[in-house]
């Protein structure tokens, strides 16, 4: 049948067009408060769209278990890229440390939030786990059961984990509203 795969190569085109369409947005915000850089956000998301397109089995239009595949996927990149972030940065300061005397402050990143300087510094204070699950619930805005089935912890962890984080976030915080919490 002539044009057979090309309409169905075009059809498939299109098909993943609307899904990049559909969480691009919302995975580069998501990737961007992770790593604290839009731009290193683009490279993740970018991986995660090309793992969507030779590893996803299901069928490609949005769903919410895409959706739960594509933050899963965009975590872990996410995570492996900030290992590799930090394994060249010690590297880089050691380097610096050896040819300097004295020791800089390595440079922040500006994060592409609205949120103060103060909150970045204090998200960035969370492990890293932590900040994962303060990102899904607070700015993508997700439920502890749709956290779950991203990072693949039980919903009672989740819950746990938060709560704690949450607390820190708080603790590192209040000295910068004025408030005690000894």
């Amino acid at each position: 049948m002539p044009g057979g795969r090309d309409e169905r190569r075009d059809r498939d085109e299109a098909a993943f067009a609307g899904v990049v369409d559909a969480y691009q947005g919302r995975l580069l915000r998501y990737v961007a408060r992770l790593l604290g850089s839009p731009s290193q956000a683009e490279d993740v998301v970018q991986r995660t769209f090309i793992k969507c397109a030779t590893s996803w089995k299901g069928p490609m239009e949005p769903s919410d278990d895409l959706s739960a595949w594509l933050h899963r996927v965009a975590h872990n990149e996410a995570v492996d890229h900030a290992r590799r972030e930090r394994r060249i940065g010690l590297l880089h300061s050691r380097h610096a440390e050896e040819r300097e005397a004295e020791s800089a402050e390595p440079p922040r990143t500006a994060d592409s939030d609205a949120a103060g300087p103060e909150v970045v510094e204090a998200l960035r204070r969370l492990g890293d786990r932590e900040r994962l699950l303060v990102t899904l619930k607070v700015y993508e805005e997700k439920s502890y059961r749709e956290i779950a089935d991203i990072t693949g912890m039980s919903t009672s962890n989740v819950g746990v984990t938060l709560h704690n984080a949450m607390r820190k976030l708080a603790g590192f915080l209040a000295p910068l509203l004025g408030k005690d919490r000894t």
